[in-house]
C-alpha cells in the first residue's frame, strides 16, 4: 500500500555523515517503498531557518514526491510569520516545523507559546521536535488554540508515555514514533492509553536515521489491515490535504 513518511529532512547536517543531496532522500525513499516524504531543511532546523527554507523551496521545486516543512524560530516569530507565508504561497509546503533544541526554546516557554498563537492564527499543522518530559505540557498549550494541530515528532522521545497520555487527552495531538532506540511496546502504550488509530502517523527521521527502523516499530505494532492503512498514508492525506502521487 501507499506510504507517506511525514517526519523526514534534505540537506547536509553538521555532524560526519555523508548526506545533502535530494538523490538520497529519493534512493530510500524507493528502497522502501515510500511514495511521498515531508521533509524540513537540515540547515532551517540546525543554523539558519530562513536560509534553509528559501534553499528548500528551490529544491521542492523540482522534486515533485517531496513537500515541506517550513522551519519555525521561536526567537523570531515577526520574522518566521513572514517567511511560513512565503513558503506556503509556494503550495509545495504543507506545514510548519520546530525543533526546540537547537533554539534553546522549551515547549513551556513564553516564546513557545506566542509561535504556538501564530502557528494557530495561520491554521497550519507543526511538527513539533519533543524529547523529556514536557511534551505533557501540550493539551494545556493548545486549549486555547482551536486551529493548531501538533504531530508530536519522536512522540516524546524518552518520555513516549508521557507524550501517549497528552496525545489521549487533546484530539488535536498525532503522535509519530520515529526514533533510533526502537523501544518495544510504545505504540502498544499509546493505543492503550487511549490514542485512536487516527491520530497516529508514520515518521523515519530520515535522513538522520534509515526507515527501517520506523517500518520495524510498524511491523511489530502488529496493526489490521486497515489500521495498517492509516497509519501509513490515510491519515498523513486527511492532515495535510495530500493527493499520492500518481
Amino acid at each position: 500500500m501507499p506510504i507517506i513518511d511525514v517526519h523526514a529532512h534534505w540537506g547536509p547536517w553538521p555532524f560526519h555523515m555523508d548526506v545533502g543531496s535530494a538523490r538520497l532522500n529519493l534512493e530510500l525513499m524507493d528502497r522502501y517503498g515510500i511514495d511521498l516524504q515531508i521533509v524540513s531543511a537540515a540547515e532551517a532546523v540546525t543554523y539558519d531557518a530562513a536560509g534553509g527554507n528559501a534553499a528548500l523551496r528551490e529544491v521542492l521545486a523540482a522534486e515533485p514526491r517531496l513537500r515541506g516543512y517550513a522551519v519555525v524560530n521561536p526567537n523570531r516569530v515577526e520574522d518566521s510569520a513572514a517567511d511560513l507565508r512565503r513558503c506556503m504561497d509556494t503550495g509545495r509546503f504543507v506545514g510548519a516545523k520546530i525543533h526546540t533544541t537547537y533554539p534553546g526554546r522549551s515547549i513551556g516557554s513564553p516564546q513557545m507559546r506566542e509561535t504556538f498563537a501564530m502557528l494557530d492564527e495561520a491554521g497550519v499543522p507543526l511538527l513539533l521536535h519533543t524529547w523529556g518530559p514536557d511534551v505533557a505540557l501540550l493539551p494545556a498549550l493548545l486549549a486555547g488554540l482551536p486551529r493548531l494541530r501538533v504531530i508530536v515528532g519522536h512522540a516524546g522521545g524518552d518520555a513516549w508515555q508521557e507524550a501517549a497520555h497528552a496525545a489521549a487527552s487533546c484530539d488535536r495531538l498525532y503522535l509519530e514514533h520515529c526514533r533510533t532506540v526502537a523501544d518495544a511496546g510504545r505504540v502498544d502504550y499509546a493505543r492503550a492509553a487511549g490514542v485512536p488509530v487516527d491520530r497516529l502517523l508514520f515518521g523515519t527521521d530520515s535522513t538522520l536515521v534509515d526507515p527501517c527502523i520506523a517500518l520495524g516499530v510498524v511491523r511489530d505494532a502488529a496493526f489490521t489491515p486497515d489500521e495498517l492503512e492509516r497509519v501509513l498514508w490515510r491519515n498523513a492525506t486527511e492532515l495535510f490535504g495530500l493527493t499520492l502521487p500518481a
